[in-house]
């Protein structure tokens, strides 16, 4: 029998209520462990910048590319994992607005009084529309940049009305309503992917999981949780 390992892995929340779903049973399979760090993009690309190591990197497959350019992650070992879209929410019970055109939505963002999105590839990619429509400056003064946790989270407690994020992240929240995705013409799908870190200890046991996570038996969790295989 091969010999067990920790795989270290640092990984972005998008995926995380799949992940969590599907690394017990690798590890019963395996018999390998899986510690992991979650947090958020700006975060991880810090301390990866900085020196810390983890045995696999879980995040955008835009900032896994850049980590290989830094040297940071192995070069030709990113896998994409999953593909994530972008959604949307209010707190529960509240008015739903319409969503279903891009038109519906910048009457909603311009007639909401408050305005909630992430750090993550959601809140850069809303940032840069928000420009292209050319309402950015009637959203300054109400738009709030969630760190550290859920936008649905401070939608739930009435500190946002209105809130966007990866969907996968938005429906395990309790105290909101999730509206659907953005429409077409607004949206962008965000591809997660995985990474060997440079510094890796357990690579082939970090290759065991990403194997793990991209077989097809992995797919219906992926899909339950708001997401697709990439």
């Amino acid at each position: 029998m091969a010999p067990t390992a920790e795989i270290k892995v640092l990984a972005s929340m998008a995926i995380k209520e799949a992940y969590v779903e599907l690394v017990p049973e690798f590890e019963r399979a395996s018999g390998h462990r899986v510690a992991t760090t979650w947090s958020g993009t700006v975060d991880m690309l810090r301390r990866l910048s900085g020196g810390e190591t983890a045995d696999l990197v879980i995040m955008s497959g835009a900032a896994i590319d850049e980590l290989i350019a830094l040297g940071r992650i192995v070069p030709g070992s990113r896998v994409d994992l999953v593909k994530s879209a972008i959604g949307v929410a209010v707190r529960a019970g509240a008015q739903r607005p319409d969503i279903r055109t891009a038109e519906s939505v910048t009457r909603a963002l311009l007639s909401a009084k408050s305005v909630a999105y992430s750090t993550g590839p959601s809140g850069v990619h809303l940032a840069e529309l928000f420009e292209r429509i050319g309402i950015a400056g009637a959203l300054a003064p109400k738009l709030r940049v969630v760190r550290g946790e859920p936008v649905g989270a401070v939608i739930a407690r009435g500190e946002a009305e209105i809130g966007f994020q990866q969907v996968s992240e938005l429906l395990p929240v309790a105290g909101i309503d999730y509206l659907g995705p953005l429409p077409e013409g607004l949206q962008r799908i965000t591809v997660f992917s995985a990474g060997l870190h440079a510094g890796a200890r357990e690579p082939e046991a970090a290759r065991a999981l990403v194997g793990f996570l991209t077989a097809p038996a992995a797919a219906p969790m992926i899909s339950k949780k708001g997401m697709q295989p990439a």
